[in-house]
């Protein structure tokens, strides 16, 4: 297994927390650093510049729409991310884990939501909820990611309840265990393997379906890479 800095742990944790509250919430209610072509080069510099393609097409959608109003991009933005994920009348690209099982649906709350309320317990996380979403929602998987890198970066079990993160919400507790790091890193590992890695990619080929030049493809493909990359180093 790569051995990984606190730094990197959290720069990882960073990402995914920017990924995660970027598909929870428009961007209208978030930030818009993503319309940025600089932060997408800083992105693309990460993990040893294995997401240079991902960040890349990110950067190039960003320089597409620099010479336009601000505003109007974050709306237009916006008014995607609302067609995507929420409806009227039903999200086009469902963003529940549940919604992409054997029978793929457009329908949330499923075994993947009792599994996520499941580990979010385990790790004393509970949902401020205010953006009404189960837990299985691609953003708050992200979220748990996100936490879960902080805490190995912190020296905090993943099983031990800690910090808050963004719709998450959670008491300190530090792990008595010297060995915590490389327990974490596998079950990060096992978390990102059964959970949203199982299913970014098909709820990624509805988007694209839905908005092939929008921003959300280019986000998820972002994500998934970002995720994929970390297993790979983890499991070698």
């Amino acid at each position: 297994m790569q051995t990984f800095s606190n730094d990197d742990w959290r720069s990882a944790s960073e990402l995914y927390a920017f990924l995660g509250n970027s598909l929870l919430d428009p961007m209208n209610r978030t930030e818009a650093v993503g319309l940025d072509v600089e932060f997408w080069i800083a992105i693309s510099r990460m993990f040893n510049g294995s997401l240079e393609s991902e960040a890349t097409a990110l950067a190039s959608w960003a320089n597409g729409h620099e010479h336009e109003s601000r505003e109007h991009v974050v709306r237009d933005v916006s008014v995607e991310f609302t067609h995507l994920f929420v409806g009227p009348p039903k999200p086009a690209a469902a963003p529940w884990e549940s919604a992409y099982g054997n029978v793929e649906s457009h329908v949330g709350f499923g075994a993947a939501t009792h599994e996520m309320r499941g580990i979010m317990r385990d790790m004393g996380l509970s949902l401020q909820n205010e953006s009404n979403q189960y837990e299985d929602h691609i953003g708050i998987e992200l979220l748990i990611a996100s936490e879960m890198c902080r805490r190995i970066a912190d020296g905090m079990s993943c099983g031990v309840a800690c910090s808050v993160v963004e719709e998450i919400d959670a008491t300190p507790q530090r792990s008595d265990s010297n060995d915590g790091d490389v327990m974490d890193a596998r079950r990060f590992a096992e978390y990102a393997i059964e959970h949203p890695l199982r299913w970014i990619g098909k709820m990624r080929a509805r988007v694209s379906a839905e908005a092939p030049d929008g921003y959300f493809v280019r986000m998820l493909g972002l994500a998934e890479a970002a995720l994929s990359w970390h297993v790979r180093q983890i499991e070698k």
